[in-house]
């Protein structure tokens, strides 16, 4: 015997029918598609992901971890594209669910297809995920359903996070081959200090002759550090602990946060991301229709640096007070002046969204030029060290060998 599936109506044009049916999906297409939002049935369901019990909790918030930004970015777009086609927002889900098959978004957008099937708002329904969709996807996505752009909204989403994606990669390549080199500098450097000089030491003092210079201040060196390796290994691990141990209270990272900002080019890169971060997020916030003050509290949760968020967070008390969005930017004194005149521009001509969004794509180009002249100074700058390293290791090295060649 089939189950029983009842739809219910997004207008009063549809009216609640009960169809047999093997499955929702040939239910909804019994009714009314044009109207109708969704089914709902009285199937067993299996358990969900939002079990209350501790073990599930665990299980849950593992499942929810393993989305990756990139899947979410690729759903949402074809989201945008199923509906912009004309199909309801229940078969869509249907359609993304079987193309993600066993993937942890896929079960993720099941339980989030049942609630909406059960009469529950999407925004709604994807608000019980909140890591997997972040406060400014829900907001967004809530605008979109009241005011009938949902469609809109996804698609205005798919490219937030697909640029999103993309300056986080940027960012991981500008920095992931200077760190690579490194890398491979320290470990050249303890190579040859633990194995190569130590060894050449023995027979250089086997000699009993007098040693240059700098052969004497690296014997100097290996020495320390075999003496005092243990010692050095644990003040440095006892400090990292300390130091991680600080810096996840809440002192502790308004302080790194502060200190980054001051550090010469580091405080000038994280000021560029997170103006990134709040333009783009701010302009598509407006865009959808969030209030001013709301879309700022929403804001603050994309923006990392604590010390910034706190600005943020006096600068919307400002507009909540009649101020300007420019000249509340302004007083923070952490955005650059292209971002607050922008605002400015767009504050008198009535178009303060896409101003943003357009001082979100010049600093990101900004960002991207000024992390390529990073690298490309970091690069030799590491080579060169590591050249002076190994050069005066081979030097001190070298040196005692001349001595007695020239006394033969």
């Amino acid at each position: 015997m089939m189950p029983k599936y009842e739809s219910y109506p997004l207008t009063e044009v549809c009216e609640p029918s009960t169809a047999s049916a093997e499955s929702a999906d040939t239910a909804f297409g019994q009714a009314d598609n044009r109207f109708c939002r969704g089914v709902k049935h009285e199937e067993p369901k299996r358990k969900p992901l939002s079990s209350k019990s501790g073990q599930g909790d665990t299980a849950k918030k593992e499942l929810l971890q393993r989305v990756k930004l990139r899947e979410l970015c690729v759903a949402t777009r074809q989201l945008a594209a199923l509906l912009r086609g004309g199909m309801p927002l229940v078969p869509a889900l249907n359609v993304l669910i079987e193309q993600l098959e066993k993937r942890p978004l896929a079960q993720v957008l099941t339980e989030v297809r049942d609630r909406v099937n059960a009469g529950s708002g999407f925004a709604e329904a994807l608000e019980r995920y909140k890591e997997v969709f972040s406060p400014v996807y829900v907001s967004l996505v809530q605008a979109g359903e009241i005011s009938g752009t949902l469609e809109g909204i996804l698609r205005s989403l798919g490219e937030m996070l697909e640029k999103r994606l993309r300056f986080g990669n940027k960012l991981k390549a500008a920095f992931a081959y200077p760190a690579l080199m490194a890398v491979a500098a320290a470990g050249v450097v303890v190579f040859l200090m633990a194995f190569v000089v130590p060894s050449l030491t023995r027979i250089f003092l086997d000699m009993n002759q007098t040693l240059p210079a700098p052969t004497r201040l690296l014997i100097g060196i290996c020495n320390f550090l075999h003496a005092h390796l243990w010692l050095l290994l644990t003040g440095f691990c006892g400090s990292a602990v300390a130091l991680v141990t600080y810096v996840k209270t809440e002192r502790g990272r308004m302080v790194r946060d502060g200190v980054q900002l001051k550090l010469p080019l580091v405080g000038k890169l994280i000021r560029e991301v997170e103006t990134v971060r709040l333009a783009r997020t701010l302009g598509i916030l407006l865009a959808g229709g969030i209030g001013v003050l709301e879309a700022f509290g929403i804001v603050r949760g994309v923006v990392q640096n604590r010390f910034i968020r706190r600005k943020l967070d006096q600068a919307r008390e400002e507009i909540g007070r009649g101020d300007t969005i420019a000249r509340a930017i302004r007083r923070t004194g952490q955005f650059g002046p292209l971002l607050y005149h922008s605002i400015s521009i767009g504050e008198a001509g009535g178009n303060v969204e896409d101003q943003l969004l357009h001082a979100a794509d010049m600093y990101e180009d900004e960002f991207e030029t000024l992390t390529r002249s990073l690298t490309s100074l970091l690069e030799p700058a590491i080579l060169l060290v590591l050249g002076l390293i190994v050069g005066f290791i081979v030097l001190a090295t070298l040196l005692p060998i001349f001595e007695i060649n020239q006394m033969w």
